[in-house]
């Protein structure tokens, strides 16, 4: 009997590449596959393949197309599941693997609403579908979520992937989701695991992430006699380029220098020149990139598709799925030598004097705990002469905006909303000059099981932890750098600084393995996130705009000292911190 007889494997995103390869082999090994996505043409000729190994292997299996079915999207997903549930299909694994590139540009210049599709894609729609799922499998099923290397290694070392910031804030969760499910499915006998491959060969790195991220070091910069928003225009109709035909390469380049001619009133054939060479320095800073990468692998060889879907397979595997289950792996196989990114509590430095400076604090309370920190820290700022603007998210309880806003100059204001941050930080800025804006972003609740939310609880908790903070990030940025989203070069020797604070870690005598994993996920989303966009600013933009991360509480179930975050507010305003790779606080941890 093949090693799959008789079992069902739904493969997310299973049109192409690794999605397609996962499926093909599962069917060589004698699967029934479920295979769904966004277009019906890439699933048609998986289901033509799948079909074609079935009947050679002659396992008698079947293979279900659901077309259409973007994972992040709800009823599409829910309707999926029980069309399965109403034939009485039962899931032994499903594979999310579906994803996309997102934006690969500097966070600054990321429009929000891809920033975040990607999230909704990734992490949401891997939330989503497993827990969907959940109708259709029996104890003994798996879950296996395909994840990236660009996340962290180790508990004190974290990876920034420049350009890619909703990727790596999304893959990051997805890690810890993947952890935090384990514990919450133990009870139904269903294993939960991910899985970090490495670099691997497709078309996507090639010929999108790689070729895009040498284009964004171009326009960050101008090219020759190109502005930043020329290359941009530029970028968008060349990249595409790469690979192709002579002919199809000319005539691209004719369009769009007819396009950036007009933009700067210029003489297209000349353009046309310019944009030669800008097309060829991408390649050749794509192919670098590609290079360097492989020289961190000890043999040099990014991982094939086959190979990939080789480890889902083991994964699969009853005995082994037992063993790692709630587990992350394996180690990734590129060594990068990383900076101290994440560190414990911030060093002590005399206490600044912030007379004529205004602090912006953006607070999205969830409990009483967190409306007495805000207050605390904006006591803190007008003790030592500086003047707090206390902008309160209007989900708020009436509450805890009372305990704010009578003390502090304070507005209610919806922090979903990008123009309407950046009024309020506009307007501030009539009081004194803007040295910092932090974002406090509540704690996770804890009465709640990541498996049984609904989807707006769960689309809530992304906003809150995820969408909202990257919001307010961006408005402090284009508040601190006018312009700077179209013109990068405006970040060169500015300065201000952000910082983003929470969630906590819980407190009490008995936390839980369980209760500790949920909140991970949304802290193992700020720190790729945090630490992506820093490198930006200080690599890439030579800015001295910086964007710290806080993470309140410990391991140890103990209570978070808001002293300890003064401490790190009076160190995040220094030339010092600015000059620090380590962005990340963990205030409450002591780490030998």
């Amino acid at each position: 009997m093949l090693k799959f007889q008789n079992k069902v494997i739904l493969v997310t995103g299973s049109g192409t590449g690794i999605g397609q390869t996962v499926a093909k082999l599962f069917a060589e090994n004698g699967a029934s596959i479920i295979i769904l996505g966004r277009r019906k043409e890439p699933l048609e000729e998986t289901k033509k393949i799948l079909d074609e190994i079935i009947s050679r292997v002659k396992s008698n299996a079947k293979v279900w197309l659901f077309s259409g079915v973007d994972v992040s999207d709800e009823t599409g997903v829910s309707q999926m599941f029980d069309s399965l549930k109403n034939s009485n299909v039962s899931v032994d694994v499903v594979v999310n693997n579906a994803g996309v590139s997102g934006p690969v540009t500097c966070f600054s210049n990321a429009p929000l609403e891809e920033f975040k599709s990607t999230v909704a894609i990734h992490l949401t729609g891997t939330f989503w579908t497993s827990t969907q799922a959940l109708k259709v499998m029996k104890p003994g099923a798996k879950i296996v979520t395909i994840s990236t290397f660009f996340t962290e290694e180790r508990p004190f070392e974290q990876r920034p992937y420049r350009f890619r910031s909703p990727y790596t804030a999304s893959q990051g969760a997805k890690n810890r989701l993947a952890e935090a499910m384990s514990w919450e499915l133990a009870e139904k006998g269903i294993v939960s695991i991910a899985t970090n491959p490495g670099p691997v060969h497709s078309d996507r790195i090639y010929k999108t992430v790689y070729p895009k991220a040498a284009a964004e070091f171009l326009r960050t910069s101008g090219f020759e006699d190109l502005t930043p928003s020329e290359v941009e225009a530029a970028n968008k109709e060349i990249v595409g380029l790469l690979g192709e035909n002579e002919q199809t390469v000319k005539d691209g380049i004719a369009k769009a220098a007819s396009a950036v001619a007009k933009m700067k009133n210029g003489d297209a054939e000349k353009i046309a020149q310019t944009l030669a060479r800008l097309l060829a320095k991408i390649q050749e800073i794509a192919e670098k990139v590609q290079k360097n990468t492989s020289f961190m692998i000890a043999d040099r060889q990014f991982l094939s598709q086959m190979q990939v879907a080789q480890t889902v397979m083991t994964l699969a595997d009853d005995d082994i799925a037992k063993i790692l289950n709630g587990k992350v792996i394996p180690g990734d196989r590129v060594f990068y030598p990383v900076k101290p990114h994440i560190t414990t509590s911030a060093p002590q430095v005399h206490q600044p004097d912030f007379a004529s400076q205004v602090f912006v604090f953006t607070i999205d309370a969830t409990d009483k705990g967190d409306a007495e920190r805000a207050a605390f820290l904006a006591q803190h700022v007008e003790k030592n002469g500086g003047k707090a603007v206390c902008l309160i998210s209007n989900e708020t309880s009436k509450e805890n905006q009372e305990l704010i806003s009578s003390k502090f100059h304070s507005h209610t204001v919806n922090l979903k909303s990008p123009e309407e941050i950046q009024r309020w930080l506009n307007a501030a800025k009539n009081i004194g000059k803007i040295s910092a804006v932090v974002h406090i972003t509540g704690k996770v609740p804890q009465d709640i099981k990541i498996i049984d939310l609904s989807r707006k609880r769960w689309d809530d908790l992304v906003d809150k932890f995820v969408n909202t903070p990257a919001t307010v990030l961006q408005s402090a940025f284009e508040m601190f750098v006018p312009g700077g989203s179209k013109d990068p070069r405006l970040y060169k020797d500015a300065s201000g600084t952000a910082v983003i604070i929470g969630p906590d870690m819980p407190s009490g005598a008995k936390i839980s393995g369980s209760d500790r994993a949920r909140v991970e996920v949304f802290r193992g989303a700020l720190r790729p996130f945090a630490t992506t966009v820093n490198q930006e600013l200080s690599d890439v933009l030579k800015s001295k705009v910086r964007s710290f991360l806080v993470l309140p509480g410990g391991v140890d179930g103990k209570e978070s000292d808001n002293a300890k975050i003064t401490q790190a507010l009076n160190y995040f305003v220094t030339d010092t911190a600015r000059r620090s790779s380590e962005i990340t606080f963990c205030v409450d941890e002591t780490r030998e």
